[in-house]
Protein backbone atom coordinates (compact mmCIF):
# COMPACT_ATOMS: atom_id res chain seq x y z
CA UNK A 1 0.00 0.00 0.00
CA UNK A 2 1.42 3.41 -1.02
CA UNK A 3 2.93 5.31 2.00
CA UNK A 4 2.41 8.83 2.81
CA UNK A 5 4.50 11.65 0.37
CA UNK A 6 4.96 15.11 0.49
CA UNK A 7 1.99 16.05 -1.63
CA UNK A 8 -0.59 14.89 1.50
CA UNK A 9 -1.83 18.22 2.49
CA UNK A 10 -1.84 19.87 5.48
CA UNK A 11 -4.92 21.85 5.03
CA UNK A 12 -7.56 21.17 7.61
CA UNK A 13 -10.75 19.27 6.21
CA UNK A 14 -13.99 21.39 7.29
CA UNK A 15 -17.54 20.86 4.90
CA UNK A 16 -18.68 23.69 7.05
CA UNK A 17 -16.27 26.06 5.28
CA UNK A 18 -18.87 27.74 2.75
CA UNK A 19 -16.41 30.50 1.69
CA UNK A 20 -14.09 27.71 -0.13
CA UNK A 21 -17.36 26.19 -0.94
CA UNK A 22 -18.44 28.91 -3.02
CA UNK A 23 -15.59 31.05 -3.90
CA UNK A 24 -16.45 30.30 -7.79
CA UNK A 25 -19.47 32.26 -7.39
CA UNK A 26 -19.76 36.49 -7.56
CA UNK A 27 -23.01 37.32 -5.27
CA UNK A 28 -25.38 37.42 -8.15
CA UNK A 29 -24.49 33.34 -8.88
CA UNK A 30 -24.68 32.60 -5.23
CA UNK A 31 -28.22 34.47 -4.82
CA UNK A 32 -29.42 32.81 -7.90
CA UNK A 33 -28.24 29.34 -6.12
CA UNK A 34 -29.90 30.21 -3.42
CA UNK A 35 -33.04 31.39 -5.18
CA UNK A 36 -33.23 27.81 -6.42
CA UNK A 37 -32.93 25.82 -4.08
CA UNK A 38 -35.71 27.72 -1.96
CA UNK A 39 -37.74 26.98 -4.55
CA UNK A 40 -36.61 23.40 -4.45
CA UNK A 41 -37.55 22.95 -0.63
CA UNK A 42 -40.71 23.48 -0.91
CA UNK A 43 -42.02 20.15 -2.20
CA UNK A 44 -45.56 22.05 -3.63
CA UNK A 45 -43.67 24.22 -5.71
CA UNK A 46 -40.98 21.50 -7.22
CA UNK A 47 -44.54 19.85 -7.96
CA UNK A 48 -46.18 22.95 -9.39
CA UNK A 49 -43.39 24.13 -10.98
CA UNK A 50 -42.43 20.84 -12.99
CA UNK A 51 -46.02 20.91 -14.54
CA UNK A 52 -46.08 23.93 -15.91
CA UNK A 53 -43.01 24.16 -17.63
CA UNK A 54 -43.58 20.63 -19.10
CA UNK A 55 -47.41 22.48 -19.72
CA UNK A 56 -45.44 25.35 -21.39
CA UNK A 57 -42.91 23.25 -23.56
CA UNK A 58 -45.82 21.14 -24.59
CA UNK A 59 -47.38 24.36 -25.72
CA UNK A 60 -44.16 25.62 -27.22
CA UNK A 61 -44.16 28.96 -24.96
CA UNK A 62 -40.63 30.74 -25.01
CA UNK A 63 -39.34 29.18 -21.67
CA UNK A 64 -36.25 27.96 -22.83
CA UNK A 65 -34.52 31.06 -22.34
CA UNK A 66 -36.01 31.38 -18.58
CA UNK A 67 -34.62 27.86 -17.99
CA UNK A 68 -31.30 27.61 -19.11
CA UNK A 69 -30.43 30.41 -17.14
CA UNK A 70 -31.74 29.22 -13.41
CA UNK A 71 -32.10 25.47 -13.26
CA UNK A 72 -30.09 24.10 -16.62
CA UNK A 73 -27.27 26.67 -15.45
CA UNK A 74 -27.21 25.18 -11.98
CA UNK A 75 -26.88 21.31 -12.84
CA UNK A 76 -25.90 21.43 -16.43
CA UNK A 77 -22.87 22.53 -17.85
CA UNK A 78 -23.80 23.10 -21.39
CA UNK A 79 -25.98 21.99 -24.17
CA UNK A 80 -23.03 21.03 -26.32
CA UNK A 81 -19.32 19.83 -25.20
CA UNK A 82 -17.68 22.84 -26.47
CA UNK A 83 -20.39 24.75 -24.44
CA UNK A 84 -19.67 23.31 -21.32
CA UNK A 85 -16.19 24.72 -21.51
CA UNK A 86 -16.47 27.84 -19.54
CA UNK A 87 -17.58 25.14 -16.80
CA UNK A 88 -14.57 22.61 -16.94
CA UNK A 89 -12.31 25.99 -16.56
CA UNK A 90 -14.21 26.87 -13.59
CA UNK A 91 -14.38 23.95 -12.08
CA UNK A 92 -10.01 23.46 -12.66
CA UNK A 93 -9.16 26.59 -11.12
CA UNK A 94 -10.33 24.78 -7.97
CA UNK A 95 -8.79 21.28 -8.59
CA UNK A 96 -11.62 19.69 -9.56
CA UNK A 97 -12.08 17.39 -12.41
CA UNK A 98 -14.61 17.29 -15.24
CA UNK A 99 -16.95 14.30 -16.10
CA UNK A 100 -19.24 15.14 -18.88
CA UNK A 101 -22.21 13.49 -18.59
CA UNK A 102 -23.90 12.96 -22.06
CA UNK A 103 -28.01 13.56 -20.27
CA UNK A 104 -29.77 13.12 -23.34
CA UNK A 105 -32.74 10.20 -23.20
CA UNK A 106 -33.25 9.13 -26.89
CA UNK A 107 -35.30 6.38 -28.27
CA UNK A 108 -34.25 2.72 -28.39
CA UNK A 109 -33.90 2.87 -31.97
CA UNK A 110 -30.68 2.18 -34.25
CA UNK A 111 -30.60 5.77 -35.13
CA UNK A 112 -30.12 6.65 -31.12
CA UNK A 113 -28.32 4.07 -30.50
CA UNK A 114 -25.39 5.60 -32.94
CA UNK A 115 -25.77 8.96 -32.08
CA UNK A 116 -25.38 8.22 -28.37
CA UNK A 117 -22.39 6.19 -29.70
CA UNK A 118 -20.78 9.16 -31.92
CA UNK A 119 -21.21 11.49 -28.71
CA UNK A 120 -19.75 9.24 -25.85
CA UNK A 121 -16.43 8.79 -27.92
CA UNK A 122 -16.64 12.18 -28.31
CA UNK A 123 -16.77 13.02 -24.23
CA UNK A 124 -13.58 10.14 -24.63
CA UNK A 125 -11.64 12.30 -26.98
CA UNK A 126 -12.36 15.03 -24.74
CA UNK A 127 -11.08 13.47 -22.10
CA UNK A 128 -7.67 12.14 -23.76
CA UNK A 129 -7.02 15.64 -25.03
CA UNK A 130 -7.67 17.36 -21.25
CA UNK A 131 -6.26 16.03 -18.25
CA UNK A 132 -9.25 18.04 -15.97
CA UNK A 133 -11.44 15.76 -17.35
CA UNK A 134 -10.71 12.32 -15.52
CA UNK A 135 -12.97 10.44 -16.88
CA UNK A 136 -16.13 9.57 -19.38
CA UNK A 137 -19.27 7.79 -18.32
CA UNK A 138 -22.28 6.45 -19.87
CA UNK A 139 -25.20 4.39 -19.56
CA UNK A 140 -25.70 0.82 -21.08
CA UNK A 141 -29.27 1.55 -22.36
CA UNK A 142 -28.01 4.33 -24.61
CA UNK A 143 -27.18 1.89 -26.88
CA UNK A 144 -28.95 -1.45 -25.89
CA UNK A 145 -32.77 -1.90 -26.22
CA UNK A 146 -33.27 -2.48 -22.27
CA UNK A 147 -36.02 -5.36 -23.12
CA UNK A 148 -33.17 -7.23 -24.63
CA UNK A 149 -30.99 -6.51 -21.74
CA UNK A 150 -34.38 -7.83 -19.18
CA UNK A 151 -34.68 -10.87 -21.37
CA UNK A 152 -31.24 -11.88 -21.28
CA UNK A 153 -30.77 -11.74 -17.53
CA UNK A 154 -33.79 -14.24 -17.74
CA UNK A 155 -31.57 -16.52 -19.36
CA UNK A 156 -34.43 -17.04 -21.59
CA UNK A 157 -33.43 -17.43 -25.39
CA UNK A 158 -33.09 -14.64 -27.65
CA UNK A 159 -34.66 -14.95 -31.07
CA UNK A 160 -32.58 -14.82 -33.86
CA UNK A 161 -33.04 -11.28 -34.99
CA UNK A 162 -32.62 -10.39 -30.55
CA UNK A 163 -29.70 -12.23 -30.62
CA UNK A 164 -27.93 -9.91 -34.16
CA UNK A 165 -29.73 -6.77 -32.53
CA UNK A 166 -27.77 -7.46 -28.78
CA UNK A 167 -25.16 -8.51 -30.70
CA UNK A 168 -24.81 -5.32 -32.42
CA UNK A 169 -25.58 -3.02 -29.48
CA UNK A 170 -22.09 -4.98 -28.14
CA UNK A 171 -20.58 -4.11 -30.72
CA UNK A 172 -20.94 -0.30 -30.35
CA UNK A 173 -19.66 -0.60 -26.27
CA UNK A 174 -16.79 -2.59 -27.48
CA UNK A 175 -16.43 0.14 -29.82
CA UNK A 176 -16.22 2.49 -26.86
CA UNK A 177 -14.37 0.67 -25.03
CA UNK A 178 -11.65 0.13 -27.41
CA UNK A 179 -11.25 3.73 -27.96
CA UNK A 180 -10.96 4.50 -24.11
CA UNK A 181 -8.39 2.10 -23.80
CA UNK A 182 -6.12 3.25 -26.89
CA UNK A 183 -6.43 7.48 -25.51
CA UNK A 184 -6.00 5.81 -21.60
CA UNK A 185 -9.32 7.02 -20.23
CA UNK A 186 -10.92 5.68 -17.59
CA UNK A 187 -14.82 4.99 -18.39
CA UNK A 188 -18.10 4.89 -15.81
CA UNK A 189 -20.28 2.21 -16.89
CA UNK A 190 -23.31 3.98 -15.13
CA UNK A 191 -25.83 1.29 -12.87
CA UNK A 192 -29.60 0.77 -13.95
CA UNK A 193 -32.48 -1.17 -12.76
CA UNK A 194 -31.86 -4.07 -10.98
CA UNK A 195 -33.85 -6.43 -13.94
CA UNK A 196 -31.25 -5.66 -16.08
CA UNK A 197 -28.09 -4.76 -14.28
CA UNK A 198 -26.72 -8.37 -13.96
CA UNK A 199 -27.01 -8.50 -17.63
CA UNK A 200 -24.79 -5.20 -17.41
CA UNK A 201 -22.78 -6.71 -14.81
CA UNK A 202 -21.50 -9.07 -17.38
CA UNK A 203 -20.67 -7.72 -20.73
CA UNK A 204 -18.53 -4.64 -17.84
CA UNK A 205 -16.76 -7.47 -16.72
CA UNK A 206 -16.01 -8.96 -19.89
CA UNK A 207 -14.67 -5.41 -20.75
CA UNK A 208 -12.80 -5.55 -17.78
CA UNK A 209 -10.81 -8.46 -18.17
CA UNK A 210 -10.01 -7.29 -21.79
CA UNK A 211 -8.77 -3.83 -21.41
CA UNK A 212 -8.29 -3.61 -17.36
CA UNK A 213 -5.05 -5.85 -17.45
CA UNK A 214 -2.30 -2.81 -17.10
CA UNK A 215 -4.61 -0.26 -14.70
CA UNK A 216 -8.35 0.52 -14.37
CA UNK A 217 -10.02 1.58 -17.59
CA UNK A 218 -13.45 0.17 -17.54
CA UNK A 219 -15.02 1.05 -13.85
CA UNK A 220 -18.38 -1.01 -13.15
CA UNK A 221 -21.14 0.92 -10.85
CA UNK A 222 -22.04 -0.54 -7.62
CA UNK A 223 -25.47 0.37 -5.59
CA UNK A 224 -25.18 -0.13 -1.90
CA UNK A 225 -29.44 0.23 -1.39
CA UNK A 226 -29.23 -3.15 -3.10
CA UNK A 227 -28.71 -5.81 0.03
CA UNK A 228 -27.06 -7.98 -2.18
CA UNK A 229 -24.33 -5.80 -3.32
CA UNK A 230 -21.91 -5.67 -0.99
CA UNK A 231 -21.51 -9.42 -1.52
CA UNK A 232 -21.52 -9.06 -5.32
CA UNK A 233 -18.10 -6.22 -4.87
CA UNK A 234 -16.52 -9.15 -2.48
CA UNK A 235 -17.29 -11.34 -5.80
CA UNK A 236 -16.21 -8.79 -8.36
CA UNK A 237 -12.72 -8.48 -6.53
CA UNK A 238 -11.99 -11.84 -6.03
CA UNK A 239 -12.77 -12.27 -9.71
CA UNK A 240 -10.59 -9.69 -10.36
CA UNK A 241 -7.78 -11.26 -8.37
CA UNK A 242 -8.24 -14.80 -9.72
CA UNK A 243 -7.96 -13.74 -13.39
CA UNK A 244 -5.43 -10.89 -12.88
CA UNK A 245 -7.24 -7.59 -14.05
CA UNK A 246 -7.75 -4.39 -12.11
CA UNK A 247 -10.71 -3.84 -10.93
CA UNK A 248 -12.38 -0.46 -11.32
CA UNK A 249 -15.18 0.37 -8.74
CA UNK A 250 -17.87 3.60 -8.56
CA UNK A 251 -19.49 3.39 -5.41
CA UNK A 252 -23.20 5.22 -4.84
CA UNK A 253 -25.84 4.45 -2.41
CA UNK A 254 -28.52 4.20 -5.81
CA UNK A 255 -31.10 6.13 -7.65
CA UNK A 256 -34.04 3.90 -8.69
CA UNK A 257 -35.31 3.69 -5.45
CA UNK A 258 -39.33 4.15 -6.33
CA UNK A 259 -39.25 2.59 -9.93
CA UNK A 260 -37.50 -1.10 -7.82
CA UNK A 261 -40.14 -0.53 -5.21
CA UNK A 262 -42.57 0.08 -8.03
CA UNK A 263 -41.55 -3.32 -10.28
CA UNK A 264 -41.34 -4.97 -6.49
CA UNK A 265 -45.19 -4.33 -5.49
CA UNK A 266 -46.53 -4.51 -9.21
CA UNK A 267 -44.41 -8.14 -10.40
CA UNK A 268 -45.33 -9.56 -6.53
CA UNK A 269 -41.60 -10.26 -5.78
CA UNK A 270 -39.58 -9.58 -2.96
CA UNK A 271 -37.56 -6.20 -3.43
CA UNK A 272 -34.02 -6.29 -3.19
CA UNK A 273 -33.20 -3.54 -1.60
CA UNK A 274 -32.27 -2.43 2.05
CA UNK A 275 -35.17 -1.69 4.23
CA UNK A 276 -33.73 1.19 5.91
CA UNK A 277 -31.00 3.86 5.16
CA UNK A 278 -28.91 2.89 7.84
CA UNK A 279 -28.46 -0.54 6.16
CA UNK A 280 -27.44 1.48 3.07
CA UNK A 281 -25.16 3.74 4.65
CA UNK A 282 -23.01 0.58 6.90
CA UNK A 283 -23.02 -1.22 3.57
CA UNK A 284 -21.50 1.70 1.98
CA UNK A 285 -19.08 2.23 3.81
CA UNK A 286 -18.27 -1.03 4.56
CA UNK A 287 -17.40 -0.96 0.59
CA UNK A 288 -15.43 1.78 0.71
CA UNK A 289 -13.59 0.25 3.43
CA UNK A 290 -13.36 -2.87 1.16
CA UNK A 291 -11.86 -0.74 -1.52
CA UNK A 292 -9.29 0.47 0.40
CA UNK A 293 -8.22 -2.23 1.67
CA UNK A 294 -7.43 -3.70 -1.85
CA UNK A 295 -6.39 -0.15 -3.43
CA UNK A 296 -3.39 -1.32 -4.96
CA UNK A 297 -5.80 -4.11 -7.20
CA UNK A 298 -9.25 -1.83 -6.67
CA UNK A 299 -9.36 1.53 -7.89
CA UNK A 300 -12.62 3.46 -6.84
CA UNK A 301 -14.77 6.45 -7.22
CA UNK A 302 -16.86 7.67 -3.86
CA UNK A 303 -19.93 9.12 -6.15
CA UNK A 304 -21.83 10.93 -3.06
CA UNK A 305 -23.12 13.65 -0.81
CA UNK A 306 -22.99 12.19 1.95
CA UNK A 307 -20.41 14.10 4.24
CA UNK A 308 -20.14 11.69 6.99
CA UNK A 309 -18.81 9.16 4.31
CA UNK A 310 -16.59 11.29 2.94
CA UNK A 311 -15.27 11.77 5.79
CA UNK A 312 -14.82 8.35 7.37
CA UNK A 313 -12.16 7.80 4.18
CA UNK A 314 -10.52 11.12 4.61
CA UNK A 315 -10.00 9.69 8.26
CA UNK A 316 -9.19 5.90 6.91
CA UNK A 317 -6.91 7.39 4.31
CA UNK A 318 -4.87 9.48 6.99
CA UNK A 319 -4.81 6.21 9.45
CA UNK A 320 -3.08 4.32 6.87
CA UNK A 321 -1.09 7.06 5.75
CA UNK A 322 -2.29 7.15 2.05
CA UNK A 323 -1.86 10.48 0.55
CA UNK A 324 -4.95 12.43 -0.12
CA UNK A 325 -3.76 12.39 -3.53
CA UNK A 326 -3.45 8.84 -4.60
CA UNK A 327 -4.55 8.24 -8.32
CA UNK A 328 -6.40 5.23 -7.53
CA UNK A 329 -8.93 7.02 -5.29
CA UNK A 330 -11.46 9.68 -6.39
CA UNK A 331 -14.51 11.53 -4.89
CA UNK A 332 -17.38 12.54 -7.28
CA UNK A 333 -20.30 14.61 -6.66
CA UNK A 334 -23.19 15.91 -9.13
CA UNK A 335 -22.94 19.49 -10.52
CA UNK A 336 -24.63 22.04 -8.93
CA UNK A 337 -24.98 20.31 -5.78
CA UNK A 338 -22.77 19.50 -2.58
CA UNK A 339 -20.17 22.31 -2.90
CA UNK A 340 -19.15 22.62 0.10
CA UNK A 341 -18.11 18.61 -0.18
CA UNK A 342 -16.37 18.93 -3.61
CA UNK A 343 -14.27 22.08 -3.41
CA UNK A 344 -13.22 21.73 0.39
CA UNK A 345 -12.12 18.12 -0.37
CA UNK A 346 -10.22 19.61 -3.83
CA UNK A 347 -8.69 22.21 -1.25
CA UNK A 348 -7.16 19.65 0.89
CA UNK A 349 -5.56 18.03 -2.10
CA UNK A 350 -7.89 14.69 -2.49
CA UNK A 351 -8.81 13.71 -6.08
CA UNK A 352 -12.27 14.89 -6.80
CA UNK A 353 -14.64 15.40 -9.95
CA UNK A 354 -17.80 16.87 -10.49
CA UNK A 355 -21.06 15.43 -13.14
CA UNK A 356 -21.31 17.50 -15.40
CA UNK A 357 -24.91 17.11 -17.44
CA UNK A 358 -24.88 18.28 -20.86
CA UNK A 359 -27.33 18.10 -23.47
CA UNK A 360 -30.19 20.47 -25.65
CA UNK A 361 -31.98 22.08 -23.15
CA UNK A 362 -35.66 20.72 -23.65
CA UNK A 363 -33.50 17.32 -24.39
CA UNK A 364 -32.43 17.22 -20.91
CA UNK A 365 -35.34 18.39 -19.41
CA UNK A 366 -35.96 15.04 -17.95
CA UNK A 367 -33.08 14.92 -15.69
CA UNK A 368 -33.78 18.13 -14.73
CA UNK A 369 -36.84 17.14 -13.80
CA UNK A 370 -35.50 14.06 -11.51
CA UNK A 371 -33.01 16.87 -9.98
CA UNK A 372 -35.56 18.70 -8.14
CA UNK A 373 -37.90 15.98 -7.95
CA UNK A 374 -35.12 14.17 -5.77
CA UNK A 375 -33.74 16.73 -4.26
CA UNK A 376 -37.16 17.31 -2.92
CA UNK A 377 -37.53 14.13 -1.95
CA UNK A 378 -34.47 13.46 -0.39
CA UNK A 379 -34.75 13.96 3.46
CA UNK A 380 -32.81 16.90 4.70
CA UNK A 381 -30.34 17.46 1.39
CA UNK A 382 -32.25 20.05 -0.21
CA UNK A 383 -32.14 21.96 3.34
CA UNK A 384 -28.54 21.22 3.87
CA UNK A 385 -27.82 22.80 0.50
CA UNK A 386 -30.05 26.08 1.24
CA UNK A 387 -28.58 26.44 4.82
CA UNK A 388 -25.01 26.43 3.22
CA UNK A 389 -25.98 28.70 0.79
CA UNK A 390 -27.66 31.20 3.41
CA UNK A 391 -24.89 31.42 5.47
CA UNK A 392 -22.38 31.96 2.58
CA UNK A 393 -24.84 35.02 1.60
CA UNK A 394 -24.60 36.40 5.14
CA UNK A 395 -21.31 35.84 5.82
CA UNK A 396 -20.26 37.75 2.75
CA UNK A 397 -23.58 40.31 3.85
CA UNK A 398 -21.55 40.54 6.86
CA UNK A 399 -17.42 40.74 5.62
CA UNK A 400 -19.65 43.84 3.70
CA UNK A 401 -20.63 45.83 6.34
CA UNK A 402 -17.78 45.34 8.43
CA UNK A 403 -15.75 46.86 5.60
CA UNK A 404 -18.37 49.46 5.24
CA UNK A 405 -17.81 50.78 9.00
CA UNK A 406 -13.92 49.99 8.99
CA UNK A 407 -13.58 52.81 6.32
Amino acid sequence: MTKKSSTQSSVSLSFEDTQIAFASKDNFQLKKSYWIFATMNQNWLVNLGTFFIKLFLFLHFPVKKIIKSTIFAQFCGGETIDGCESTIQELEKAKIGTILDYSVEGEESEKSFQKTKEEILKTIRKSAENPAIPFAVFKVTGIFKAELLEKAQTEAALSEEEQELFNHSKDLLIEICDLAHALKVRLFIDAEESWIQTTIDQLTYEMMAKYNQETAIIYNTFQMYRHDMLANLKEAIAAAEEKNYFLGVKLVRGAYLEKERQKAHEDEYSEPLHVCKEDTDRDYDLGVELCLKHVDRVHFCMGTHNESSCLRLCDAMNALQIPSNHPNIYFAQLLGMSDNISYNLAASGYNVAKYVPYGPVDAVMPYLFRRAEENSSIAGQTSREFALLQKEVNRRNNAWKTTAISC
